[in-house]
């Protein structure tokens, strides 16, 4: 074989490393998205804690006895799942569940770190409230995609494209030898 195959070959073997093919303002859009997400599920965690007044008056606040769950999920009138949500509304596993995933989801997006986790666990999350709402009987604008569903997707699109690297700490967080030896972590 001569050095000119050697060469070509070894240019053909090279694999780009993950995200390598983005453009900077590419990667920067999407941190700007993870940013934005992220905050979206932070500040319903602020608020159904704190009651800051938004869509949690500060009497029904997590911190003063109310619940994060039972006045949306004791109110689910359609579905295949409403005697289920009915079930759990306001329950302590269905109130911690909602709000730790609410708060874990949040700080990962912002973060940059746990994208993966991140993304499993908002999609599941979403997938449950998309239940709730059951947007094919409830009468809404697109009974299929709403606002659930883009949400799961930015999640999975910013865990696939390592959004945790631009403006994150996901360079740093995928270098913890933890994280090297369960590549799940990322």
């Amino acid at each position: 074989m001569s050095a000119t195959n050697i060469q070509q070959a070894g240019r053909l073997e090279h694999v780009e490393a993950p995200g390598s093919m983005l453009t900077k303002a590419a990667a920067r859009g999407l941190a700007v998205l993870r940013y934005a997400t992220g905050f979206v599920f932070l500040w319903a965690f602020l608020d159904k804690a704190f009651g800051l007044g938004y869509a949690t008056p500060s009497a029904k606040a997590w911190i003063h006895g109310g619940s994060p769950t039972k006045g949306f999920l004791s109110s689910v009138d359609v579905g295949p799942l409403q005697g289920f949500f009915h079930t759990i509304a306001g329950t302590w596993y269905a109130n911690w569940g909602f709000m730790l995933g609410l708060l874990g989801i949040g700080i990962a997006l912002i973060a940059g770190i746990g994208l993966r986790i991140a993304a499993v666990s908002g999609t599941v999350l979403m997938a449950f409230m998309w239940l709730a709402e059951y947007p094919l009987a409830s009468g809404s604008s697109n009974p299929i995609v709403d606002y659930h569903v883009v949400y799961a997707i930015v999640m999975i699109v910013s865990a696939a494209a390592y959004a945790g690297q631009t403006w994150g700490l996901g360079r740093l967080w995928a270098k913890l030898p933890l994280v090297q030896k369960n590549r799940w972590l990322i």
